[in-house]
């Protein structure tokens, strides 16, 4: 066996498990579709909510702080900023350096999680067009020598099974790039509320020392 039959061997074996790559992928893009529309009933709500209250919030934390654990409650702001600003002010008897090493932690905790959300559509959105591209030229080989034989039913399967991985990848891969994009725009939108009651809530608690 030559070199180029062992080449064409090995790409010719690849063909099956990238498409199963493929189906997997679209199978992870419904998901993830589904879970960002979700997401939007749900969570998107507090967007427009931590926006228009959080000058009043802040007003309020300053004009009263020794409620301030109770202003973060009654708030319309997400469970998880709750959370953090309640693990914050729950450790009454650290120094202010440590309080703020703490909130640091807390927020890049925050972040990592919402890193960890987009990172999967950003992989999908590189490697989707990658792995069509190799269900394309994979299956044009055999097509080619059919093409030479006159054999034009094994030239169009061929053919249809290049088109169809082209366009899985291509499709898995736009979808992924817009769920990165807007979710990107929320996470970002919630830390930066998250960050400015952190901010304040320590400025309070530096000054009531």
């Amino acid at each position: 066996m030559s070199i180029t039959e062992i080449l064409r061997t090995v790409s010719s074996s690849l063909q099956t498990p990238v498409i199963f790559l493929l189906i997997l992928l679209i199978a992870i893009t419904i998901i993830l579709f589904g879970s960002v529309i979700a997401e939007l009933f749900i969570e998107r709500k507090y967007l427009r909510v931590n926006g228009a209250v959080l000058p009043n919030m802040v007003e309020e934390i300053h004009a009263h702080p020794k409620r301030i654990g109770a202003c973060i409650e009654k708030s319309k702001l997400l469970k998880r900023q709750k959370a953090v600003l309640n693990e914050l002010i729950n450790h009454k008897s650290i120094t202010d350096s440590e309080r703020e090493s703490l909130a640091v932690r807390l927020i890049e905790r925050e972040q990592a999680i919402y890193d960890r959300r987009t990172r999967v559509t950003d992989l999908i959105a590189k490697i989707g067009p990658m792995l069509g591209l190799m269900g394309t030229l994979i299956p044009l080989g055999p097509g080619i020598i059919a093409l030479g034989q006159g054999d034009t039913y094994t030239l169009s399967n061929s053919l249809l099974v290049a088109f169809d991985t082209t366009i899985a990848g291509l499709v898995c891969a736009l979808v992924s790039l817009c769920i990165s994009v807007v979710r990107k725009t929320w996470y970002r939108n919630y830390m930066s509320v998250l960050e400015m009651l952190t901010e304040c809530i320590l400025e309070e608690e530096q000054r009531d020392d």
